[in-house]
């Protein structure tokens, strides 16, 4: 290739960038639009909001399928000094540019405002609905939103043998399908009732005092916000407020916003919750900024996100050690109603196993179990074999049979998610791939720094971070979620890691 000819095709892969980073923009003005509605947003401005997010999705959409994004992308590919290298930013940029481009150029533009425009107004309903426990009330909107997924996964379509499922979780978990999800939930779930028909079968545990103790929501905010500072979230680049359901959203990595949720009776629902999407938080911050806007600057995946927010709230927050440097910071915080408590009581307090109701507030032992339950009703709902007005009673009963539960009512069962409001199924299993990917990649760090422990007791969490920063968030979307798991610990994913640490800490824990 002449000079001048490598110079126009580079020419031309600054071209594509430059459009790719015009439609991202949009995209995450959208996002900023999201996080205020869920914060700050006063009622009154729904309507509004709703056709903002529609015309940005509109916007954001034609975007990225403009012709001429098509045109660039096809020379780019031909371009073996821009692709040679599979691995480098170019190639990694091109591979993924295309993959986002075949996708949204099956989906019609109103399809897309659409979507926008009802699951703005469907979050804000799902809000109402949950806060009053009527699921009747949320029914006709997530009806709605069904129907629009639906199109949205025939416009993709799927692979012979799969179903409508898969091509829904392709956008969160590239390559994930229902029939392997159920290959990787099936033996799990045997491990996992194994394990906690030997926890709760014992006549020995720890103390859920300190669980019960009535904590001010305000100072338990300014204990999370001082934790995540700690763990190294960098707030001059981003922030930690409230929402009905905590989440971490922002625009690129020097904007990140977190939001978590208190309750006065549990210091550990509030402070887990603020760690978890710390994990997220750390992860887009970690992210390298000259990328911003291109794949190589947003995460490989949502089952590795989540095994950023999963590692810091279990691994790190529920760990012994931990809690070893926690016990000396609570009195600062809460006085003397945290200092009649000592270490092992703290420590088993953030360990209890209970079978509860809420997701975001289970315990280690049985959280996996609460997004099977969702991973079969969100699989009926999309293949059409769930109509939505059964969900309720649907929930209930996998409910009873998977946790032992009688579900008291719609806010404590099938309406304590956001997510289907948004549209987004296929995306729960991106929650226990990420604890199994979180397992193993702890398991490495610790092979790799075994003073890790030690550390963390003395409040030093700086190692930790530097090793994820650089061993998963500096990649961008380089590799695939499979291959990025085998390039860091060297196997590829396996639940043999979660179950020896779930049965490393539990059972000693309850006497086994």
């Amino acid at each position: 290739m002449s000079t001048a000819t490598a110079a126009t095709v580079s020419s031309q892969y600054d071209q594509l960038i430059g459009l790719v980073r015009d439609a991202n923009l949009l995209g995450s003005t959208s996002a900023l639009l999201g996080w205020d509605q869920e914060t700050m947003m006063p009622p009154g401005g729904l309507a509004h909001r709703a056709r903002q997010q529609a015309q940005l999705a509109r916007l954001s959409h034609e975007a990225l399928v403009d012709p001429r994004v098509g045109d660039l992308l096809a020379e780019c590919e031909t371009d073996r000094a821009l692709t040679a290298d599979p691995l480098s930013a170019t190639a990694v940029n091109i591979r993924e540019i295309r993959i986002d481009y075949d996708k949204a150029t099956k989906l019609p533009t109103a399809l897309v405002e659409e979507l926008a425009r009802v699951s703005s107004v469907a979050q804000h309903e799902w809000a109402l609905a949950r806060k009053a426990s009527d699921f009747t009330r949320f029914r006709p909107h997530l009806e709605r939103i069904v129907e629009l997924v639906r199109r949205k996964a025939e416009c993709f379509g799927w692979p012979e043998g799969g179903e409508a499922w898969d091509a829904l979780a392709d956008l969160y978990e590239p390559g994930c399908t229902a029939a392997e999800v159920q290959r990787v939930f099936k033996p799990l779930r045997e491990r996992v009732v194994k394990l906690l028909d030997r926890v709760l079968g014992s006549k020995t545990g720890p103390s859920n005092a300190f669980n019960e103790l009535p904590l001010p929501i305000d100072a338990q905010e300014r204990f999370a916000r001082s934790v995540v500072e700690r763990l190294g979230f960098d707030f001059d680049r981003g922030r930690l407020d409230r929402s009905t359901h905590p989440f971490c959203g922002g625009s690129h990595c020097n904007d990140v916003r977190m939001t978590s949720r208190y309750t006065e009776t549990c210091l550990n629902d509030g402070l887990g919750s603020a760690m978890h999407e710390c994990g997220h938080g750390m992860y887009e911050q970690g992210l390298l900024e000259e990328h911003i806007g291109t794949p190589m600057g947003q995460a490989v995946s949502l089952g590795i996100h989540e095994s950023q927010s999963r590692l810091w709230e279990n691994q790190v927050g529920r760990s012994r050690s931990f809690w070893t440097w926690a016990h000396g910071q609570l009195p600062a915080s809460f006085g003397d109603a945290a200092r009649r408590f000592s270490l092992d009581e703290l420590y088993g307090a953030a360990n209890i196993v209970e079978p509860g109701f809420i997701r975001v507030d289970a315990d280690e032992g049985t959280y996996n179990l609460h997004i099977m339950v969702r991973f079969e009703i969100e699989r009926a709902i999309v293949a059409g074999d769930l109509a939505v007005k059964d969900i309720p009673g649907v929930w209930n009963k996998l409910y009873k049979d998977y946790l032992g539960l009688d579900v008291p009512d719609d806010r404590r069962g099938c309406l304590q998610d956001i997510h289907w409001s948004f549209g987004a199924m296929g995306y729960f299993p991106t929650y226990t791939l990420g604890t199994l990917y979180a397992a193993q990649f702890f398991e490495k760090a610790v092979a790799e720094m075994p003073g890790l422990p030690n550390e963390f007791a003395a409040g030093e969490f700086g190692q930790l971070k530097k090793w994820l920063n650089r061993n998963i968030h500096a990649h961008g979307k380089r590799y695939r979620p499979g291959e990025l798991c085998t390039v860091v610990t060297g196997k590829p994913l396996s639940a043999d890691p979660l179950m020896r640490h779930l049965e490393g800490k539990l059972l000693p824990l309850y006497g086994g």
